[in-house]
């Protein structure tokens, strides 16, 4: 091809145009890290015809939806009021359900949702059942079916909150949950998946060190909470959040993990310590920028897995932001690169018909 002769006058245009498009770049970079970002405790996530939903923390369950993960509108919240048992169980309750987790089943979503109040083991999880997450279908439509399991003050060492539901390869669906008192815990359901099976199999997943004399109605220095149980090739993975949530930038919030080959345990870290005598490998600590990360969730989305969780950025006055993060593995564990704090960034978008 012959070689084209270049005018000054087109060297100009030229130049023009490329700065034109670097302007433009730069002004798309800004317009992203502006736009307002999802704040949010405690994501889980569920697809449905090919649609991301997202549900958290909040008055009446917050959730969210999205077609590309990162785009996401507030679609509203599961219970225009709370449950009707909640002050019965709870008296302190103050209408915000705590950590959800959702998982289909035979057509149908199971979302389990937590009853408390800070600082105290009056507590339940309850769970509610719809046949889509679609708001504009005729068939949505959230049915209550109450509580699951309750945690009493002097008659248990635990705390009924934090959900996560894993099916075993019988099929057989069990509960982990928990927060600080005795560590996290795991209990078998019917296969209703609604209820505890009988006679109830309980195990204990990971705990740590609580001072043999302190008060049973106390959660103590037992910074643990939040399991989440994964299963991939030939191990069940169980990630758990330590240290402290919710305090902006004093959070010291931080995530480990252990693994198994049956549900049940138990789970060892690498260095083959059983979490229920307080071993775990740190997966992710926070950062300068994000002091605070945890409450995760995993899932595998195209053929990729990715851990959703919370953070807390220091640049905002410690506000808690949606984060995700793709996982890798290497020798059977799973790895993830810090820099995915600051490369995932959510965008929160106008509800259609408000643009």
């Amino acid at each position: 091809m012959p070689a084209m002769r270049v005018t000054p006058k087109t060297a100009l245009k030229r130049h023009l145009k490329m700065l034109n498009c670097a302007l433009l770049g730069v002004l798309g970079t800004l317009g992203q890290a502006s736009a307002k970002q999802v704040s949010i405790h405690d994501p889980v996530m569920a697809k449905e015809a090919g649609q991301y939903y997202l549900f958290s923390t909040g008055p009446g369950i917050t959730y969210y939806s999205s077609k590309d993960k990162i785009h996401w509108e507030l679609a509203g919240r599961v219970f225009e009021t709370e449950p009707s048992w909640a002050k019965d169980v709870a008296p302190e309750f103050n209408g915000h359900l705590w950590a959800p987790d959702i998982i289909e089943h035979n057509g149908l979503f199971y979302l389990y949702y937590s009853v408390s109040a800070f600082g105290k083991n009056t507590s339940a999880i309850g769970v509610t059942v719809n046949k889509t997450l679609d708001k504009n279908s005729k068939e949505y439509q959230w049915t209550d079916k109450g509580i699951v399991i309750q945690s009493v003050p002097n008659r248990d060492a635990w705390n009924a909150i934090d959900p996560n539901i894993i099916v075993d390869e019988q099929g057989t669906p069990w509960m982990s949950f928990g927060s600080f008192w005795q560590g996290l815990k795991l209990v078998k359901l019917n296969p209703d998946f609604i209820s505890i099976s009988k006679p109830e199999e309980w195990h204990t997943l990971a705990k740590l060190e609580r001072p043999a004399l302190l008060g049973e109605t106390e959660p103590g220095p037992a910074e643990i909470e939040a399991p989440f149980i994964y299963k991939k090739d030939d191990y069940y993975y169980l990630f758990v959040s330590y240290g402290l949530c919710c305090r902006g930038d004093d959070s010291t919030y931080h995530l480990a993990v252990g693994r198994t080959k049956t549900v049940t345990g138990p789970y060892l870290d690498k260095e083959g310590k059983d979490m229920a005598q307080g071993g775990g490998s740190v997966l992710l600590h926070g950062t300068k920028a994000w002091p605070g990360l945890g409450h995760n969730s995993v899932y595998a989305f195209d053929g990729k897995d990715y851990l959703v969780f919370h953070a807390y950025e220091s640049a905002d006055n410690g506000l808690q932001k949606l984060k995700m993060a793709e996982l890798s593995w290497r020798q059977g564990w799973p790895e993830v690169d810090p820099k995915a704090l600051n490369q995932y960034q959510s965008v929160l978008v106008a509800p259609e018909g408000t643009k």
